[in-house]
């Protein structure tokens, strides 16, 4: 495949090999040879194989678990591509870590996800791509094009297709996600309701209202991670205890760090789903209730609008269906 810019090439990390080499399968485009290992200490080699020179490059790279491993990764492999003389670097990092890390909530706290964005344009990326940033103001954190593409098309297209939309409601988890929340019930015009909660220390949740009618729906939680889970369960309970009929999770990140797998397992939800912006573990593959959504033609069309400096933004109107 190739684009206005020369050639294209794919340069995938270990974060997600998967996912890469289905971005890849969509294209019609094999993954460029290249080396990405550890030296016995620990440390990151990187050797790309092919010749890169003049070539609009992607590479695909979460920054999930082990968050910093696979930042150096990314970080690494930008560098020998420039080194390389590639014309262009784009840098897809469907899960942007740190990006919690989005502003200082007390003093004498970092801003991390601005020191990531710093260490992405430093080490050779020309654009990034990302997926359902945690907090949309993170484009500016950049000082480069950023893409932050949206699942909700995906989310729909599965929603349309599981459920009797009649009787769905969706719901956000908290305040802060409401405007997620609405964007996706105006898709499928289906009412909105809200967990308000308060966080009483990092990684617990305690519901404390629903705003909203719930009774008798099947109510769909929709947000953009899930960590450890106990929102959603917390969520869960507080909904049907409130009289829905059914509750559904719909996730973009899958994190599901510590024992998330295992809590959502045992909860009342009847299903999680959830992208593969983050490859699967064995525990998700186990779990009963947690489904895995493809997510590889909606980065690969992105990846091939912006070869071809065509619109990515239109992507959401007239996304391609998924052969």
């Amino acid at each position: 495949m190739s684009g206005k810019n020369g050639a294209i090439k794919l340069v995938a990390g270990n974060s997600n090999p998967a996912l890469a080499a289905a971005i890849g399968d969509y294209l019609k485009t094999p993954l460029t040879k290249a080396v990405v290992r550890r030296f016995a200490d620990g440390e990151v080699f990187v050797e790309i194989q092919e010749n890169v020179r003049g070539a609009d490059c992607f590479v695909i790279q979460s920054t999930s678990a082990p968050a910093n491993d696979h930042l150096m990764e990314l970080l690494i492999i930008m560098d020998a591509l420039r080194r390389s003389s590639a014309r262009r670097i784009t840098a897809v990092v469907p899960y942007f870590g740190y990006a919690r890390q989005d502003r200082k909530p007390g003093p004498r706290t970092p801003i991390s996800a601005k020191l990531v964005a710093n260490l992405i344009t430093h080490a050779g990326a020309d654009r990034v791509m990302t997926l359902d940033l945690h907090a949309g103001q993170i484009q500016g954190f950049f000082d480069i094009p950023t893409d932050n593409l949206y699942a909700s098309p995906v989310m729909v297209r599965d929603i349309k297709d599981k459920f009797d939309l009649a009787n769905v409601m969706v719901v956000s988890p908290d305040v802060g996600g409401v405007v997620r929340a609405r964007g996706l019930a105006k898709r499928i015009n289906a009412p909105l309701a809200i967990i308000d909660k308060r966080r009483e220390r990092a990684g617990e949740s305690e519901v404390m209202n629903v705003i909203g009618e719930v009774s008798g729906h099947t109510c769909i939680l929709v947000d953009d991670i899930v960590d450890s889970g106990g929102t959603l369960v917390n969520a869960a309970d507080a909904l049907l205890a409130n009289g829905a009929k059914d509750v559904y999770a719909y996730i973009t990140h899958g994190v599901l760090s510590g024992g998330a797998v295992a809590r959502v397992s045992k909860s009342k939800l009847k299903e999680l789903v959830i992208t593969d912006s983050i490859q699967e573990t064995d525990a998700v593959k186990a779990a009963p209730n947690i489904r895995v959504l493809p997510i590889a033609h909606l980065i690969g069309e992105a990846v091939a609008r912006t070869a071809h400096e065509e619109s990515v933004s239109s992507l959401f109107e007239d996304l391609p269906p998924k052969e």
